[in-house]
């Protein structure tokens, strides 16, 4: 069944993207793990140590990268005074973002994100070595890399590489990055949140550098109690935008990579910086490794009974860690090349044979594809493609009770928007 979604998303406009260098995410990692640590209270003044000379050094490749690619980026740092439980005193969080501006569609933004901040086995210890390789030095580096492939091209939505502080102190860095779009008026259709994606192994002997997993939550946080009621009677439940999302990055053909997708907002009982973007209203998604070592997470470095503990560089496993990133890549070049989503999609036909699905025009689509599945599939299956003056479509013989339907907007050469289930329970964006 995913096959059948995968056969209709065709080439984009996107020229085929350079690369991913495995020496760039090395470079990246090795650089990182040099400040010693990056915890969010650490040094902010030194040039060598601390989550300061981290997030000076991270602008400074921003810009490098900028100045390759004829000042295409414009680089910001956005900051506040935040605190938390584990910031009991104000203390200041700041951002680093490379915004790669859209060439017709530059207020449509589509976010790939990591944090750049470590912690050991104390998530209190602003001063102890805390390497952070994977956790999430192996996120940062991908965005870097996304950063410099993606640069050489244009396209018609923004892109922001954004490089987060604070996550392991209660995902601040995330809560500033939705007040950052928010206050900018970004129509955010896509977040792309990258958290612990080097490794490949296991513990115990388990490997798996053939899968990446994909997290979507499976109803909006934003949710009323009034949209909870209908969407309970009507369905829904498995069609927020991050889901739908979700089913567009495992059904990217050529992608070089198996996407798991996994139905809940993040592993269990745990988060990441894509929490506070979903609860700001932002379509998003956690990409993780398949297999996690729990020993390389929030450990201080060390060896007990010849057991090895500590997020250390030798833990990352490049090439998978260059599979996840081209992945990310392909996605980003594939949602800011492709028209925007639908808004206003809503379905019609109780006590009828027929179902009627409607739409609002999308500026640049070239036509409109509905899907439609049966209740019980988690993907997409089957498809009836419009023309670009369509607004709605009447689905003959095809009962609204036995279906959940969606449409998404087509571009030139087959690019294609995500699905939008119909009603707020599906909707990318206020309409």
């Amino acid at each position: 069944m995913k096959a059948a979604f995968a056969v209709a998303l065709l080439a984009t406009t996107a020229a085929a993207p350079a690369p991913v260098s495995e020496a760039e995410l090395k470079n990246t990692i090795e650089t990182l793990v040099s400040f010693g640590t990056r915890h969010t209270l650490s040094d902010t003044t030194s040039d060598t140590r601390g989550i300061g000379a981290a997030r000076r050094w991270t602008e400074a490749k921003f810009a490098a990268i900028s100045k390759d690619c004829g000042n295409c980026l414009v680089i910001e740092t956005p900051d506040a005074m935040m605190t938390s439980a584990r910031v009991p005193v104000p203390a200041k969080i700041v951002d680093v973002l490379a915004i790669q501006p859209g060439t017709s569609d530059p207020n449509r933004v589509i976010i790939i994100s990591a944090h750049i901040d470590s912690r050991n086995s104390d998530p209190m210890d602003a001063k102890g070595d805390a390497p952070g390789a994977n956790d999430d030095g192996s996120g940062t580096a991908a965005v870097i890399e996304a950063a410099r492939v993606l640069s050489k091209q244009k396209f018609p939505a923004t892109i922001v590489y954004a490089v987060l502080s604070g996550e392991e102190q209660g995902l601040l860095g995330g809560k500033l990055l939705a007040q950052t779009a928010k206050a900018k008026g970004w129509r955010v259709e896509a977040v792309l949140n990258n958290d612990i994606v080097g490794n490949s192994h296991g513990i115990g002997g388990a490997r798996d550098d053939k899968t990446v997993r994909v997290f979507s939550e499976g109803t909006k946080a934003t949710e009323t109690p009034e949209q909870a009621n209908r969407r309970r009677y009507n369905g829904g439940e498995v069609d927020s935008p991050a889901r739908n999302l979700s089913r567009y990055i495992a059904a990217l053909p050529g992608a070089g990579i198996r996407v798991e997708e996994v139905y809940r907002t993040d592993r269990f009982g745990r988060g990441g910086d894509q929490v506070p973007m979903l609860e700001a209203g932002f379509p998003a998604v956690r990409i993780t490794e398949r297999q996690e070592h729990y020993d390389r997470q929030h450990q201080n470095i060390r060896t007990e009974n010849g057991r090895r503990y500590g997020d250390l560089i030798d833990g990352v496993d490049f090439p998978y860690l260059a599979k996840v990133t081209g992945l990310n890549i392909k996605a980003l070049a594939a949602l800011a090349s492709a028209p925007g989503v639908p808004t206003g999609v809503a379905i019609e036909g109780q006590v009828s044979p027929d179902t009627t699905i409607k739409w609002k025009p999308v500026p640049g689509a070239t036509g409109y594809r509905v899907w439609w599945r049966p209740t019980t599939s988690a993907a997409w299956t089957q498809h009836r493609d419009v023309g670009a003056d369509a607004t709605s479509l009447v689905l003959k013989g095809i009962d609204i009770d036995s279906w959940f339907f969606g449409v998404s907007a087509l571009g030139p050469n087959g690019s294609a928007s995500p699905v939008v289930f119909p009603g707020p329970a599906g909707a990318f964006m206020a309409d």
